[in-house]
């Protein structure tokens, strides 16, 4: 278990050290929107919200445990390009996209990137008792609960125009089913809150928390499977859609930690069950080498048959979470074989970080080694939980 626990410190030092030195825009401010799969940095690409919230909470979360000073002027920059590029000032909301100078570009409000950027300045504050990057994590909860909240089925909808006025296209991308509620946003939203009730003990955003979980828990979990329901319409009628492996994985543990973090017994008892049965489903994704596939699709019974890195690092937390609630040694042997894995064809061992993926013949899946979804957040977190928890 300590080597285990070393070897997680060593590669959140990795990680870290990549975006540290690969990631920092020093022409226009901010962080580089795009470093390729042959480590070209593009100095012209767009940059996204989603990426520079978990680069900021990244480094936030980092800080505590590695003490480096650089780690925590990166939170800092981070923050402050939030602050003075992504954040409407005019509409209160959070583009989506800027261009490489820090111009909106793609103004809409994704709902899913405004709870990030709630994730992510929650850490901040934790780090910098900035009370100003609180405020505004405040302000966007405030603009999620005006817009965003259903009042008449309850849960909450995707994504507004600018100046929130409802829009056609509200999917988080091209493979996305366009539907008015996702299991997604659904599980970042409870996700920044739970982060930001930590710093802000507000007792209306507890009740908050308390009910999105039990709507996901309604909603969005499949007793019989252990898998989740990805896509509903604005009245709860499921639209046919694909096993996420990553996802069911991710939201088997994060969805109990929320509850842990309000102290909801009654929702704690239910996730920790959740958290079990969604565990032993991620089985069926898990392939012979250790590597879990990416995602299912029932109606085919076909495999798209990847390994992207993502749905790696959350089975590493969903499985030592399994295995902390039942002592269960599988859960953590899969971890083990899982990180083997990931050390044989997931790592770049030449340039740092991790690639996106690889295909079933282990050819390397050449996308971006940051981007707008490639990012810091789901392997360092990995690192952080492990390190925490064993």
């Amino acid at each position: 278990m300590e080597g285990l626990k070393k070897e997680m410190h060593d590669e959140l030092l990795s990680i870290l050290e990549y975006w540290t030195v690969n990631s920092v825009d020093e022409t226009n401010g901010g962080f580089i929107g795009a470093v390729d799969f042959s480590e070209n940095r593009d100095l012209t690409a767009d940059k996204g919200a989603v990426l520079n919230a978990r680069i900021l909470w990244a480094f936030s979360a980092a800080y505590p445990v590695t003490g480096n000073e650089r780690h925590l002027q990166l939170a800092q920059r981070g923050y402050e390009y939030i602050a003075a590029y992504f954040y409407d000032k005019e509409h209160g909301g959070i583009f989506w996209s800027v261009d490489y100078q820090g111009d909106p570009k793609d103004t809409k409000n994704q709902v899913y990137a405004l709870a990030f950027v709630i994730y992510g300045l929650s850490e901040f504050y934790v780090i910098s008792k900035n009370e100003e990057a609180l405020a505004l994590a405040k302000k966007l909860y405030g603009k999620i609960e005006q817009y965003s909240y259903d009042p008449v089925n309850r849960g909450y909808f995707e994504a507004f125009t600018r100046d929130w006025q409802p829009i056609e296209d509200l999917r988080l991308s091209d493979k996305d089913a366009n539907e008015k509620k996702t299991m997604n946003t659904h599980l970042h939203i409870v996700e920044g809150y739970a982060n930001l009730y930590k710093v802000w003990q507000d007792e209306g955003l507890k009740d908050t928390i308390a009910g999105l979980l039990h709507t996901i828990n309604e909603h969005f979990i499949n007793e019989a499977t252990g898998h989740l329901h990805l896509f509903f319409s604005e009245d709860w009628v499921e639209k046919p859609d694909m096993v996420s492996y990553g996802h069911d994985i991710e939201a088997a543990w994060l969805l109990q930690w929320c509850a842990e973090v309000i102290g909801d017994e009654e929702l704690i008892n239910i996730y920790k069950k959740h958290a079990v049965t969604m565990a032993d489903a991620t089985f069926e994704g898990l392939d012979a080498d250790g590597g879990l596939w990416y995602e299912y699709d029932p109606q085919e019974e076909t495999l798209i048959a990847e390994k992207h890195w993502w749905p790696q690092s959350e089975l590493w937390i969903g499985m030592v979470n399994a295995w902390q609630i039942t002592g269960d040694a599988k859960y953590l042997d899969a971890v083990k074989h899982n990180w083997e894995f990931v050390q044989q064809y997931i790592l770049d061992k030449t340039s740092g970080e991790w690639i996106w993926g690889v295909n079933a013949d282990y050819s390397k899946i050449e996308k971006d080694k940051a981007g707008f979804w490639k990012c810091p957040y789901h392997n360092s977190r990995a690192c952080l939980e492990l390190m925490s928890r064993l």
